[in-house]
């Protein structure tokens, strides 16, 4: 049975999809986990780099995408699960059927936030959708600048919440996008480079949380 990731953020502009992406050929390409995602998102942002990296990969492209609709996301993901280690879902950016249970079923719902009080304030909504719904997350720091007190001060806002912030952040670098013009992830493009570490170490601890949440379900 696979574990489900959800990206979920109510703010546009904060990078789901990207996340989403880097995330999904970081566990495929180097964890060799079968992946399976889900473009529950109107503008498909996620569905056109799958098509693309199918067209560039060929047979090397070992990642799945789901046909999703709101009102069957619950029965396609149970399908889905049969096949798949991880089951990425990049979530609208808005309070709708299909996001609320792309979050429900989750086993853990990731929520980045750049570091800018408009976008912290924005997440409000998002978690408390989460904290409704009873789901486990994880605040991902994202296009981070270089240090700065803004930065210092925004982050203390947020560990005032309930949902932790992910010790791995993500810097702003232009090789993230770029990367994903090519139909790939930045492990795949410069898998040396700092921004592949970031993903990695990101991958890493998102897998984790996901392993002990189902060792404390099967205790």
């Amino acid at each position: 049975m696979a574990y489900i990731v959800t990206i979920a953020q109510h703010k546009g502009g904060a990078g789901k999809t990207s996340l989403a992406a880097h995330l999904a050929a970081t566990w495929s390409v180097d964890k060799g986990r079968r992946v399976a995602l889900f473009d529950l998102d109107p503008q498909k942002s996620l569905t056109q780099w799958f098509q693309m990296r199918r067209e560039k990969l060929g047979e090397e492209n070992t990642m799945t995408l789901c046909p999703s609709q709101g009102w069957r996301v619950q029965a396609e993901l149970t399908k889905a699960k049969r096949d798949a280690d991880v089951i990425v879902i990049d979530s609208p950016g808005r309070d709708d059927l299909g996001t609320r249970t792309a979050v429900r079923l989750a086993n853990i719902v990731v929520m980045p936030v750049q570091p800018s009080p408009i976008d912290v304030w924005a997440s409000k909504p998002t978690l408390e959708m989460i904290a409704k719904e009873g789901t486990s997350a994880l605040i991902v720091l994202n296009r981070l600048p270089s240090r700065a007190k803004l930065t210092e001060n925004l982050i203390v806002d947020l560990k005032r919440g309930s949902v932790p912030i992910a010790r791995s952040a993500l810097g702003n670098r232009i090789s993230f996008a770029s990367s994903l013009v090519e139909g790939r992830g930045i492990t795949e493009t410069e898998p040396h480079s700092v921004a592949s570490a970031e993903i990695k170490l990101l991958a890493d601890e998102i897998w984790r949380k996901l392993a002990q949440s189902g060792r404390r379900a099967a205790a």
